[in-house]
């Protein structure tokens, strides 16, 4: 038996659409499922999108809630090298834990970034998490060196 065009079927479960205002038996008479009266219940009644029936509506009430924030945003602790210079003036090896005991950062829960504000002229040996090229370039002139930690 070959396969003929009126002899195929559809797998999917065929759903005859509601018929409104077709007589009472058929479920949807009367008042074809619209309730009795109302605004909803008349022709080319109902209310635009975001109408709150005359209260203020949400999108007006908070304005300040407009756009969107970045859950995968990284927060960065910052540093300028002359804060760094400022509380290690001898140069040396300076890491976040040096950064935590010397006041600069808070604490090094944060990944650290170092900016590159300030004039540097003692070596130093940097372990952070990030560096920016102005930074990274005064370290390295300074005969220093800036490790990038993963």
């Amino acid at each position: 038996m070959s396969m003929q065009q009126n002899t195929i079927k559809s797998n999917q479960p065929r759903k005859n659409r509601k018929r409104v205002g077709r007589g009472d038996s058929s479920g949807y008479g009367s008042y074809s499922g619209r309730g009795m009266k109302g605004q909803n219940s008349r022709s080319g009644g109902g209310v635009r999108p975001g109408f709150e029936g005359g209260q203020q509506p949400m999108i007006k009430r908070l304005p300040s809630l407009r756009g969107f924030t970045n859950v995968f945003k990284k927060q960065f602790n910052v540093v300028n090298l002359d804060r760094i210079i400022e509380k290690f003036p001898e140069g040396g090896d300076v890491d976040t834990n040096a950064l935590v005991g010397a006041g600069v950062i808070r604490d090094d829960s944060s990944p650290t970034k170092i900016l590159g504000r300030g004039t540097v002229t003692v070596s130093f040996n940097i372990s952070a998490n990030k560096f920016t090229r102005s930074a990274k370039e005064k370290i390295e002139a300074a005969g220093g060196s800036a490790k990038v930690l993963d």
